[in-house]
């Protein structure tokens, strides 16, 4: 736990925009010879708070190890989407695998009503205000992407009303 509050604020001094989040960490085990061998994967995510997010999936036989490499992948899938003042511009339900989710955007001053996961992804990336309800797995990793691949299909309505010709 040490080790994770070093690197986290070694990487805070070295990019200080972007807050990173260990969202999930998995043990494996393997039975070999000699006895069990472990292996992790870790689940982070890095944001700004302003509309930018992205996420990292890694797997190594250290923690650290897992931690920094899916690190380095967060911020290689950074990515920027639509927002409404403090909301998202409009409903969406997205399937990935078998998570199924739904976002909707809520008043000024709700707040973020979802689960831990979903959670987690919408502050990092600025969101304070919306709905969302999870159904279907509760894979850490498909839920953040469902919560990605969602988030990255929001459009804002003025241009997508000029795309279609009806702009007034």
């Amino acid at each position: 736990m040490a080790r994770e509050r070093e690197m986290r604020k070694e990487s805070e001094g070295k990019n200080s925009e972007w807050e990173e989040k260990v969202l999930y960490i998995n043990r494996t085990a393997k039975v070999v010879k000699g006895g069990r061998k472990f292996s992790f994967s870790a689940l982070i995510l890095v944001g700004d708070g302003k509309g930018k997010v992205g996420y990292g999936f890694a797997k190594a036989n250290e923690v650290s190890d897992a931690i920094r490499k899916g690190t380095d992948a967060a911020r290689k899938n950074v990515f920027t989407f639509e927002m409404e003042g403090t909301t998202i511009p409009h409903e969406v339900r997205i399937r990935w695998d078998g998570a199924i989710l739904m976002l909707k955007p809520a008043k000024e001053g709700t707040g973020i009503v979802a689960g831990s996961k979903v959670r987690a992804v919408l502050e990092l990336a600025g969101v304070k205000d919306v709905v969302a309800k999870s159904q279907g797995s509760s894979n850490p990793l498909n839920q953040v992407r469902a919560v990605v691949k969602g988030l990255k299909s929001l459009k804002n309505k003025k241009k997508c009303l000029e795309e279609r010709g009806l702009a007034r």
